[in-house]
């Protein structure tokens, strides 16, 4: 009988990792739970991740005057939306300002509505931002820009993290990843 219990344990961790290494990005091995945040969001509505359990999310940080990467990966993910068709109701798009100056919730609604009204983004106070940031491993990096109206830009981190519908880190998503494999790992993630 322990016979059994090894060979079928054994048998379950390779179907574990062979589901893993399906994933097109880069996969959290074990996957563990996804950092807490309580965050005022762009709908009027204050976002707790916990409470979203049901939905796979699909975590970006970033700021409404980024100039190259921030569109992009918005402009992809609502790409994704569209191409996931009625599973698109199972995933949630959330956007983490990296400045607060100038991100409060209207300007994010404003903004992310260019791209997907569905999309929520998240803003709050400085410090607050920053430990989540801390708890994901994002950097955002204030710099002089002469040139920007403001006086500077942010620099910051750009991969995606897809969070599971029971809260768990899967997959670390880097930018430039096609729309195509985004909903092929979303897909994935939404039959587990």
């Amino acid at each position: 009988m322990p016979y059994l219990i090894v060979v079928f344990s054994l048998l379950f961790s390779v179907a574990q990792a062979n589901q893993a290494a399906q994933l097109k990005s880069g996969v959290f091995d074990p996957p563990y739970p996804a950092p807490e945040f309580v965050l005022p969001g762009s709908n009027g509505s204050e976002f707790k991740l916990s409470a979203q359990r049901g939905k796979l999310i699909v975590l970006g940080f970033g700021f409404s005057h980024c100039p190259n990467v921030c569109p992009v990966t918005l402009a992809t993910l609502a790409q994704v939306q569209k191409r996931l068709g009625e599973l698109s109701a199972s995933v949630q798009v959330v956007y983490i300002t990296v400045d607060p100056e100038r991100d409060d919730a209207a300007r994010l609604k404003e903004y992310l509505g260019l791209f997907d009204s569905h999309f929520i983004g998240l803003t709050g106070a400085a410090n607050a931002l920053q430990s989540v940031r801390e708890a994901y491993g994002v950097m955002a990096t204030k710099a002089a820009m002469p040139n920007e109206q403001s006086g500077y830009t942010v620099h910051h981190s750009s991969s995606l993290y897809l969070i599971d519908r029971s809260g768990r880190l899967r997959a670390l998503v880097p930018y430039g990843k096609s729309a195509d494999d985004i909903v092929h790992d979303i897909k994935l993630l939404l039959q587990r």
